[in-house]
């Protein structure tokens, strides 16, 4: 949102000057992003005569002028076809830096002639987008005056307007804040209803009234439309608007002054004698746009209408329709000021790709008791610029109804804030900001029109707050709290810190993407369910709660290694969305590996899949899972998995802690990501707590002073048999002497019958008290080969 100086003074009796009054606006609230002065800018450049104009002697479309300047007369080179003897204009002096084109004059030869400075046309100096020649100016303005009194120029003030304040869209809104924290008077001139002279011959139908729940218009006859005055022209033209006629401009005008956007219509271009509002109706409402731009607005689109309904001119809310939009010809018009739901109309523009100053303001929220208020103002206005002779006013429909009135304690701004005003200062500064407060035990205060973020009594004292300003809050240390005696952070915080620090250890990248992804991706894992997918999304490709974070973690491979860095290893923490939870929601610790290595010569090193298994059981140790405990179970009933490369780990069939493995070929395509890429997703939320650990000192550590042997053991065992069992059987055998247990060597082939597999293993024996005798360890050796036939080893001869 941008305005000038002057622009405010309209509505704001102050002295401030430019700097002040960017200064109150930030104690205000109020983001002030940049004051851009262009009379610095406009410095260098002054105003000029051409005394003659000659051909220049080495190019037939330049001119050789003469020109009077404030620096006496000078030889200026330029190729402007308007360029002629007794025309004044802008001169720029050597070394002036141009804005338009981005240069610093120097001084050069021009096809063989110097130019001495140099003759400005609009788009140079940035005024305008006009570049057809040398601006042409009266012949009344003496050499060497500034531009920037010729122009008018001023101080523009360009700040970001947060989505709760649509009031601040218009200069008034502006005006009434800064006035309330004493910057001013405010002056905003009253809007006085014009009589209408005739019966409004255009009625209005709504059939859409969740769309438009109020639509006002009237007609105007005998307008004479034109370039706007010099005065509209330069106020629009400071905030980068371009004047387009006086009815245009006019609409334009009260959009920025009171944040009422409004629409006005050539009435002869009308067909029938009606205008109905509905929703849209796709191809059939296909309507050619102020932008040049055709659209087909759908059901949930509003559509201004004429004969009957039948024929589109224009998108309620948005933008009108070319086929009704005023020129110079212009006669007769229907003026119309309406209020649209906010919702829809953000989501037409979200839909059809069209982002106007009406859909800004709309889709925020306009004041819903500015329609008719809006449409009075603009009539004054035309009838004082275009003359003509205005009909009643025609009002279909009810606008929404005023925010409603809440009790309010004044105490309960010292309670929050820690200000110690008094209730008539409280009051005065409410007041002053447009609510209606009547006083008693406790206040009744009713919250204006334009207001409508103002929902209770905290809010209240927000606004009495920043009004009063915020280097008034008392300078007071808060009350000390006790800390927890369990620790600053739970033991779910605890041991997602823990598992952030291991995998960054692990060479891992924390990744932090969104919670939500595309509906057709949460369908290819396991989601995608509409109970999931957002009414308003923030994007089109978000718009459903993501069932996994894998999604997101594949996407973000696939750019590293769009930008040449394929080989990646990333991580993330967060919460995963499910339909068929009691809760809906699991947090989940998930990594993945994209394993491009370089191309290099000599033998293939280990398989990436034991490097990410690694990874994931050091995780789970530090996290305290009961990794002993885990079973593996090899696939996963999950279609993003690859079948034969995939696995679990789990507590018994119904609680799987993790899932792991390489991604299905298929999935990675629908990514539009190579493979291949590994991953795991932990279930944080079926991890059990580790057993009497809590708050516990660690015990002294038990070193033994005895040195191991291993032995080693070859077993048969059927293909379908996972080598993680057989281990953790023979670990079983003796607890109190078998310290590891390591797989060396799983064999195929001759010597092997058909359908098993030789798994060698090296037992490790750990002594403690004393050095075992040789019959101890055959008596170990028996129990090691009785834990292995339990699970399905059988001793190779």
């Amino acid at each position: 949102m941008k305005f000038t100086l002057s622009w405010l003074k309209a509505h704001l009796d102050t002295e401030a000057e430019v700097d002040q009054v960017a200064e109150a606006m930030t104690m205000a609230g109020l983001e002030v992003e940049e004051v851009h002065d262009p009379i610095a800018a406009l410095a260098p450049f002054t105003v000029a005569k051409i005394v003659s104009a000659e051909r220049h002697p080495n190019a037939d479309r330049l001119q050789v002028c003469q020109v009077e300047t404030v620096d006496g007369m000078k030889e200026i080179v330029c190729g402007a076809p308007n360029a002629r003897a007794g025309l004044t204009t802008i001169y720029a002096p050597i070394g002036a830096y141009v804005p338009g084109l981005d240069v610093t004059l120097v001084e050069k030869p021009v096809r063989g002639v110097v130019s001495n400075g140099m003759l400005c046309s609009a788009s140079e100096l940035e005024l305008s987008d006009e570049s057809d020649g040398i601006l042409e100016l009266a012949d009344d303005l003496q050499v060497g005056e500034p531009a920037a009194g010729v122009f008018g120029a001023e101080p523009v003030i360009d700040f970001e307007v947060t989505p709760n304040r649509p009031d601040w869209l218009g200069v008034a809104g502006i005006a009434r804040d800064l006035a309330a924290a004493g910057l001013g008077q405010l002056t905003t001139p009253e809007i006085v209803p014009v009589a209408g002279a005739f019966d409004s011959p255009v009625s209005v139908a709504l059939e859409a009234p969740e769309l438009c729940p109020v639509f006002a218009g009237r007609v105007i006859r005998g307008v004479r439309n034109g370039p706007s005055p010099e005065w509209l022209q330069q106020r629009l033209t400071a905030i980068g608007l371009r004047p387009i006629n006086r009815l245009v401009d006019i609409t334009n005008l009260i959009s920025y002054d009171r944040a009422r956007p409004l629409h006005v219509y050539d009435l002869a271009t009308l067909s029938g004698e009606g205008i109905v509002v509905r929703a849209g109706r796709g191809e059939a409402d296909s309507l050619v746009a102020l932008d040049g731009k055709t659209y087909a607005p759908g059901a949930a689109d509003c559509v201004i209408t004429d004969a009957g309904g039948q024929r589109a001119i224009g998108l309620g809310g948005v933008m009108g329709g070319v086929s009704t939009g005023c020129s110079d010809e212009t006669v007769d018009v229907f003026v119309e000021s309406a209020w649209f739901d906010p919702i829809a109309t953000a989501q037409t523009g979200r839909s059809l790709g069209i982002n106007s100053d009406a859909q800004y303001r709309f889709a925020r929220g306009v004041d819903t008791a500015s329609v008719v208020p809006g449409l009075e103002l603009a009539t004054q206005l035309i009838l004082d610029l275009c003359g003509g002779e205005p009909s009643t006013v025609t009002v279909a429909g009810q606008a929404p109804a005023a925010p409603a009135a809440f009790a309010f304690d004044p105490a309960y701004v010292k309670r929050l804030s820690g200000m110690d005003l008094s209730d008539d200062r409280i009051f005065e500064i409410l007041f002053a900001l447009g609510f209606t407060v009547m006083r008693g035990s406790p206040w009744s205060v009713t919250p204006p029109s334009w207001r409508r973020d103002i929902e209770g009594r905290a809010d209240l004292v927000e606004e009495v707050a920043r009004i009063e300003g915020y280097a008034a809050l008392p300078d007071a240390p808060l009350p000390p709290v006790a800390l927890a005696p369990g620790g600053v952070l739970s033991p779910r915080q605890a041991r997602v810190r823990t598992a952030r620090r291991a995998l960054a250890a692990l060479g891992y990248a924390e990744a932090v993407t969104w919670s939500f992804t595309k509906q057709s991706i949460a369908t290819l894992f396991g989601g995608g369910d509409e109970r999931l997918v957002l009414e308003n999304p923030i994007a089109a490709d978000l718009d459903c709660m993501r069932p996994s974070v894998l999604p997101n973690l594949i996407q973000a491979a696939a750019r590293n290694a769009a930008r040449g860095h394929a080989d990646v290893a990333l991580f993330e923490i967060g919460p995963v969305y499910l339909d068929d939870q009691p809760t809906g929601q699991r947090t989940v610790i998930a990594g993945l590996i994209a394993p491009h290595a370089d191309r290099h010569w000599g033998e293939a090193g280990e398989d990436p899949l034991f490097a990410l298994k690694g990874d994931l059981l050091a995780v789970l140790e530090e996290i305290g899972a009961p990794v002993a405990s885990l079973q593996l179970a090899q696939g996963s009933n999950r279609d993003w998995w690859h079948p034969g490369r995939s696995a679990r780990l789990q507590l018994g069939p119904k609680n799987v802690i993790v899932e792991f493995g390489a991604l299905h070929p298929r999935v990675l395509k629908a990514l539009d990501a190579d493979g291949p890429m590994l991953a795991f997703e932990i279930v944080l939320d079926s991890v059990p707590e580790p057993r009497g650990k809590g708050g516990k000192a660690r015990g002294a550590a038990d070193l033994p002073n005895l040195m191991p042997l291993t032995r080693d053991f070859a077993f048969l065992m059927d293909e379908a048999k996972a080598v993680g069992d057989l281990t953790r059987a023979v670990a079983g055998a003796d607890k109190a002497l078998i310290a590891d247990v390591r797989v060396f060597d799983v064999y195929r082939g001759q010597g092997v019958p058909e359908g098993q597999k030789s798994v060698a293993i090296e037992v490790e024996i750990q002594p403690r008290a004393a050095t075992l005798a040789e019959a101890e360890i055959e008596a170990l050796m028996a129990k090691v080969k009785a834990a292995a036939a339990k699970a399905g080893g059988t001793l190779r001869a």
